[in-house]
């Protein structure tokens, strides 16, 4: 049994411990998630706490059986959708990007940290111009690796309008980068 299934059970339990250990654990990739969709630093630790408060009120109702990360995550995107529908207020990604150039580069030699960090604001600039809907679809899949399946009972679609909109997010980000490519 890992660190994250007994804090889980400890928090079953009514110890707060248990709530502090899955915080620490995940919080970091919780903020990021919702920053993705988000754009803005602040909100995204806003949502990821909420995030974490209400896993704590309902811990009860989640399956043991299953993974944590994935549940969290998924409940980080839909409380970042929502809170993006609900404001319709959007900020650049043209702010501090230390947080999300660690999700976008690696560590080789200078010449290409360099090209990838350029690639990586190029990224960042194109999610700026896609609507929450489409900049969730690309994290659950580019960032967070989940299937069409999964993304579907995350954002309680049919696997057929997940498709859609994946489709849609990648043609417009397409178009985004590369601009000669949609003018022939």
């Amino acid at each position: 049994m890992d660190e994250t299934q007994k804090a889980v059970q400890r928090l079953k339990r009514g110890e707060i411990g248990g709530l502090e250990t899955l915080v620490a654990r995940h919080q970091v990739r919780a903020v990021r998630t919702a920053f993705l969709v988000l754009q803005d630093e602040a909100a995204a630790q806003d949502v990821a706490q909420d995030v974490f408060i209400r896993i704590y009120q309902r811990i009860r109702h989640f399956d043991e059986g299953q993974p944590f990360e994935p549940y969290l995550l998924k409940s980080v995107v839909h409380a970042a959708l929502n809170l993006a529908r609900r404001d319709r207020k959007f900020t650049s990604l043209n702010g501090d990007l230390g947080e999300i150039e660690s999700l976008l580069t690696s560590d080789d030699t200078p010449e290409a940290q360099t090209e990838a960090n350029q690639r990586s604001q190029q990224i960042l600039t194109a999610l700026d111009k896609l609507s929450p809907r489409q900049r969730a679809v690309i994290v659950q899949r580019y960032y967070l690796e989940m299937s069409e399946k999964e993304m579907a009972e995350s954002l309680n679609a049919a696997p057929g309008t997940v498709k859609w909109l994946l489709n849609a997010a990648r043609a417009r980000l397409r178009d985004i980068l590369n601009p000669e490519r949609s003018s022939q």
